[in-house]
């Protein structure tokens, strides 16, 4: 199963390159993740690595330097692309042949360190792009508090709808406007309709937000009208990064019904750079969210004994927030949460799984969301919708501003990692951007 423990994560691993030895360092040679990248000011293609430190691992420079066999050279070969979909479409041997055999070149010892060397790039010298060319994204809404939380607002005596604790509820999201983290944001224009209004109005959205979600690629696809179990569905996943489900909650308010989420949502998703296999997760898998006795079980294609035993991943997310003045005034970022991954009422291979359960073709590279990740405490609530009760608890900051929603100028920056006793602490960088204003109408 993916969460099986082999030696790449063993805690004791250290790396020559020194910067991987760090304490509370996101990239650990027991981490590895990929990313795509391209040399800062270069015009040159983009290239597949591995972060290491504070460098990059050119895996193509390693290949061509014959230091991979077998099948971790064939992994290799399908790096030389732009994008990690030809690796992603390999599947799980291919994923555990490189991943090892990178380990053994990276680890402390190995006496090909000098040629291995001479494949590493500062991190300060290249320029992230988007890890995948992702043809499909979906978003989903698996968060219980969230969803109690949010419906709460609107329908008090009825929060839930009544398939929440059936299925996944999720939605499809739009793929092109998906960028890396560090792309500008710009605030969207849309139709709004306040409560006192007679009529719509058009112009920048009021009440923008953010949304912490965790995503996960799709490794090799099913064919169209082929189902997944939940098992299957789990080894299907490639890897994890941290999503940015940038919201305007205005618009969403006006246009969601009846079909949901359209133009609040599509107008700009931020994603992390770096890929965290869901091997080197195998350290941090929980059991699923214990639902209480009373709820509904899951059916059988969304249940399995190992999806309890080991669904869940204890994934630590945070959001922090620095405004234009306090980046003018030198003023550190403020936290305004943090939760967990172990908290989602469904876990990603149910998710997956559910996707594909009416034949759906998913395909290497198609990038699903989780939905917001909220937890039953105040302060690991994964948005401003909810931190702020839709505005009514405004948030103070430092130097005497607050907020109820994102003003222009504001920067957000999420951050994600993954720790316990026994194993390594691993990372997942960060996804970030910087709200502008909106364009004329």
């Amino acid at each position: 199963m993916t969460h099986d423990l082999n030696e790449t994560q063993d805690p004791e691993l250290r790396s020559w390159v020194e910067s991987a030895n760090e304490e509370g360092s996101d990239f650990p040679i027991q981490n590895l993740p990929y990313g795509v990248f391209r040399l800062r000011g270069s015009s040159q293609r983009a290239r597949v690595g591995v972060a290491i430190g504070d460098q990059i691992l050119d895996i193509d420079r390693c290949r061509e330097q014959g230091a991979l066999s077998s099948a971790a050279a064939e992994a290799a070969a399908a790096c030389r692309q732009s994008s990690l979909n030809a690796l992603m479409a390999l599947g799980k041997e291919h994923w555990t042949a490189l991943r090892a055999a990178l380990s053994g070149l990276l680890a402390a010892g190995d006496h090909r360190h000098k040629a291995t060397a001479a494949a590493l790039v500062p991190m300060s010298e290249a320029e992230m792009q988007m890890p995948a060319q992702i043809g499909d994204y979906t978003d989903f809404y698996c968060s219980l508090h969230h969803a109690t939380n949010v419906g709460s607002m609107f329908r008090p005596d009825n929060p839930l709808l009544p398939n929440y604790k059936h299925i996944p509820i999720g939605y499809h999201g739009r793929s092109s406007s998906i960028v890396p983290s560090g792309a500008p944001v710009r605030r969207p224009l849309g139709q709004t309709k306040a409560d006192d209004a007679e009529a719509p109005s058009f112009g920048p959205s009021k009440l923008l937000d953010y949304e912490m979600e965790v995503g996960f690629f799709i490794g090799p696809g099913n064919d169209l009208g082929e189902a997944w179990a939940v098992e299957e569905a789990e080894e299907r996943i490639f890897g994890f990064c941290l999503v940015n489900d940038w919201s305007a909650r205005d618009i969403q308010k006006w246009e969601y019904q009846p079909l949901g989420p359209f133009l609040a949502k599509s107008f700009q998703t931020t994603v992390s750079p770096w890929v965290v296999t869901a091997e080197a997760l195998a350290p941090f898998r929980v059991p699923a969210f214990e639902r209480d006795e009373d709820d509904p079980q899951p059916l059988p294609h969304l249940e399995s004994g190992d999806n309890r035993a080991h669904g869940g991943i204890d994934m630590t997310v945070e959001v922090h927030l620095q405004t234009e003045k306090m980046r003018e005034d030198d003023v550190e970022a403020q936290r305004l949460s943090r939760g967990n991954f172990r908290d989602m009422y469904w876990t990603a291979a149910q998710m997956v799984s559910h996707h594909a359960s009416n034949g759906c073709n998913l395909q290497p590279g198609d990038l699903m969301a989780s939905g917001t990740v909220s937890g039953p405490e105040k302060d690991a609530r994964g948005c401003l919708l909810e931190l702020t009760w839709r505005g009514s608890e405004p948030i103070e900051l430092p130097g005497g501003e607050v907020r109820r929603f994102l003003a222009d100028g504001d920067e957000v920056t999420m951050r994600g990692s993954c720790e316990r006793e026994g194993a390594a602490r691993i990372g997942f960088g960060e996804c970030r951007g910087v709200v502008g204003p909106a364009r004329e109408p």
